[in-house]
Parts: C-alpha cells; structure tokens; sequence
C-alpha cells in the first residue's frame, strides 16, 4: 500500500498464494493475483491416461485376444499418447490395450493377480500393469477416495520385490485440513508412523490374503523385520540417493512442483518412483487442482517413455464410501 501511495503512475500488484491475503487486498482496493508459474492448465487435468474407443473391429479384438499383440497401431487413431490405455469395444466383444510407443505396438492388458490383490476393473487393471511394467520408471495414480491406489501400488511392489533391495514408503506430514496435532514424542520414525499408518494399513490387509504360515506372508514379516519394507520422512529425502529401490510417495497432491522434483530427482539406478493422490483432497492451504506437484508433473511427463499416468475413478473400498464420493 505504501508502494502504491508513493508510484502513483505505476500499476502495484501483489503477487501472493495465500488466498487470504489476496482478500485483505482487495478489501483495501490493492489488486492482487495468485502466483501462476508451476500451474497447469485447466484443460490438462482430463487426461487420465486412458481411453474408450467403440465400434471397434471385432476381427481386430479377436486377434489382439489370441496373439496379445498387435502392430497395427493406426487402429487407435491419429492422437495417440505414449503408454497410454485403451478400453476396446464392439458390439460382440472389447478387450484392454496399452500403447507402447518405443515398440510401436498394441500390447494387451489381462487383469494379473499382485501378491494375492486382482484389479476389480479395468482402471486398476491399467495401474497394476504400469506399476508392473520395468520399462516405466515413473507412475501416477489419481483418483477419488477408495479406488485402490495406495493399495494397488504395494501390492505391485510387493510383487516385484525379488528385482529391487527395497521398498521404501513416503507421504507428507500434512495433517487433516492443515489441524496440526502437535508434538509427538520418540525419534523421527516414532514421530512420522501416525501420519504413516495408512500404509500400514494397506500392508497389513494384503498381509491378510494370506494365512500365517503361508509363504507369502512370512516374506512381507521378513522384509519388515530386514528393513526391505520401511518409511522414509520426506523431509530428509534431499541429498539422498535411491538406488535399486521401489519409492511410493503416498498423497503426493500435498507437494509442491518444485518437491515433486527434489523428490524424483533422488531416484539411482533400478529404481522406480509411484505417486499416488488426488487432487480434489489437497490439505495445505497454499495449493490447489492446478499449482499441486502430482498436476505438475502430469502434465509436463505426459507422453514421455519412462512415465506412465492412469486416473481412477472407481471406488472400491464400500457403498458409503462411494455415496460420500458422489453426494458430500
């Protein structure tokens, strides 16, 4: 105000991402903006890394079926996207497809079972097969409360746990609505396993596909008690280097761009990066659906080789979680 008294010749704006303050501001005739290098376009928040083609070639479908393969990538149009999905249908029949670009080629996607967990649609089919798949080195998963990301993305792991050393588990220490719970006693990991306890519990319920002496639940104890499965505080990930390692960063929404980086810059040799988040959950007051981290790199890793996007949208976890979804 001060500056806009002394330039009066001069447009003053403040530049701000605390929406509070921008309020102040106009209240007292200041104009203020939001800060917009790091947004995305609005436009570029529909891509969910997969599409729905009808009225396909049913000879096409029946070919894709027996041979799992197809080199005929015209099939899928002019507009196609690397390691993108595709859900085909016809009248008589349909089938779940990926893009591969570096191949140039139609690959088929068969819903696989990971370490006892089977996608219950083809959405997670999508995702447990990026997740799967060792030549993307980088996966998101969006989507609504309940569809299974976090869970999907263990399970994946879990299931690829003989090609890496490590899974290493990460998520912000951003409480419920920014309410800050205070402090919390013990040393660092003590202090971060309450705001860890969703992973937990996810590792827990694939824990209990399986019987105690089944072979692959004393696998899951024993990597827990080897340090293979272990939480790492986000705010001590600078400087690391990960290497030979899984890397799961549980609500990513809650990071910035420029953490996102810092974060996927970490990542060594054999390792693979999964983010999981929605953007509609967003619990820090400085972030919204376009200036978040996951939003980000969405939209600037679109169509990349190493990197692959799927959006849930389905919910899986009960009926009242998905009537909450759709009426609250």
């Amino acid at each position: 105000m001060q500056l806009q008294e002394e330039e009066k010749k001069s447009r003053v704006v403040l530049v701000t991402k605390d929406i509070n303050l921008r309020l102040k501001a106009k209240a007292l005739d200041l104009p203020a903006e939001d800060y917009k290098t790091g947004k995305v376009k609005e436009t570029m928040m529909m891509y969910s890394g997969r599409t729905t083609l009808e009225n396909m070639d049913s000879e096409f479908i029946r070919k894709l079926y027996q041979e799992g393969r197809s080199e005929d990538v015209d099939a899928l149009g002019k507009d196609k996207h690397n390691n993108h999905f595709y859900i085909l249908k016809n009248c008589s029949a349909s089938a779940l497809a990926y893009y591969n670009g570096k191949e140039q080629e139609i690959e088929r996607v068969d819903k696989v079972y990971a370490y006892g967990i089977k996608p219950k649609n083809a959405e997670q089919a999508f995702a447990l097969h990026a997740i799967l798949n060792p030549d993307i080195k980088l996966v998101t998963i969006s989507g609504v409360a309940g569809t299974g990301k976090t869970l999907l993305a263990l399970a994946g792991s879990l299931e690829m746990k003989n090609q890496y050393d490590q899974v290493i588990l990460a998520r912000p220490i951003v409480p419920l609505s920014n309410k800050e719970i205070g402090y919390l006693p013990g040393d660092a990991e003590e202090k971060v396993n309450p705001y860890m306890q969703p992973l937990w519990d996810n590792l827990n319920f694939i824990k209990n596909q399986f019987g105690d002496n089944e072979k692959k639940r004393k696998a899951i104890d024993e990597m827990q008690a080897q340090g293979k499965i272990t939480i790492c505080p986000l705010a001590f990930i600078r400087g690391r280097s990960l290497s030979n390692c899984i890397f799961i960063v549980d609500e990513a929404q809650n990071l910035t761009p420029h953490e996102v980086k810092t974060i996927i810059t970490r990542a060594g040799e054999n390792t693979k990066v999964i983010l999981t988040g929605d953007v509609r959950q967003i619990d820090t007051p400085y972030l919204d659906e376009q200036s978040n981290g996951m939003s980000y790199v969405i939209e600037r890793l679109k169509g990349q080789e190493l990197y692959c996007h799927i959006t849930l949208e389905r919910g899986e976890r009960s009926d009242l979680a998905n009537l909450a979804n759709e009426m609250l």
